[in-house]
C-alpha cells in the first residue's frame, strides 16, 4: 500500500501528458485519496481511468467511454451521475442495476 502510495505521487510528479490509472483508489486512505483527486484535477494532460468507485468517478470524470454488454461501446461527455441518468433515459430504469454476465463460448 504505502510503496503504491510513493508510485503515484512520484508519477503525477514526474509530469507527461497521460496517465493510465487502474483502479488507483484501493488501498488508499481518504486523506491519500483527496490528496490524487486534487493532483489529478491539476493535471494539466489526460487520465484514463478505470475504476469501480462511483464517487470518484462522479468527482473528476468529464468523459465516460463505457462498455454496456453486446459489444456496445458509449462514448459520454460528463461525469458519473449524468451518465447515469442518461443510460436510463436510453435504456429504462432497469439498466442501472447489477446483472449476471454470460459469457459466450468461443468456437473455432
Amino acid at each position: 500500500g504505502q510503496r503504491n502510495r510513493v508510485h503515484l505521487a512520484k508519477l503525477l510528479k514526474s509530469g507527461g501528458n497521460v496517465l493510465l490509472l487502474d483502479e488507483p483508489t484501493n488501498d488508499l486512505d481518504t486523506e491519500t485519496l483527496g490528496a490524487l483527486e486534487e493532483a489529478l484535477e491539476n493535471f494539466a494532460g489526460c487520465a484514463v481511468i478505470i475504476s469501480h468507485d462511483r464517487m470518484f468517478l462522479d468527482r473528476l470524470a468529464t468523459h465516460i467511454l463505457a462498455f454496456e454488454g453486446d459489444s456496445h461501446v458509449e462514448w459520454f461527455e460528463g461525469n458519473f451521475e449524468d451518465y447515469e441518468q442518461d443510460k436510463i433515459r436510453r435504456l429504462g430504469p432497469d439498466s442501472v442495476n447489477p446483472k449476471r454476465v454470460t459469457y459466450k463460448r468461443l468456437t473455432r
